[in-house]
């Protein structure tokens, strides 16, 4: 059941992935929206689909909410494209781990100087 979910979020978060990437005509999300995982309830009812957005405050905001309106969009989409049972609700969510990481390497170099 595990390897079965990995499968299920791992198809969930590339499908939505491409989905952001072609076919979101809203210029608010583009290029600057990067799927990082999806996480999906055992019941298949919920999805929280984590994503990292480059810009600043106001860009990551705008698109969020972009993204929070286009969300029944993705649902049906995703739905056509994978066979599942029931396809979740899904939400996004905003995930600042990348920019995280960075800031980590950058004060892991100075101290290394």
């Amino acid at each position: 059941m595990k390897t079965r979910m990995i499968r299920i979020n791992d198809e969930i978060a590339r499908v939505a992935a491409e989905l952001i990437r072609s076919e979101m005509s809203d210029p608010r999300v583009g290029s600057v929206v990067s799927v990082l995982r999806a996480e999906t309830t055992s019941d298949l009812k919920h999805c929280k689909i984590f994503v990292s957005v480059l810009g600043d405050e106001d860009t990551q905001k705008e698109t969020m909410g972009a993204l929070g309106k286009a969300a029944g969009f993705i649902r049906k989409r995703v739905a056509e494209i994978i066979n599942l049972r029931q396809t979740p609700e899904i939400k996004f969510i905003f995930d600042d781990s990348i920019k995280h990481g960075m800031r980590m390497r950058k004060l892991i170099e100075e101290v290394n100087k």
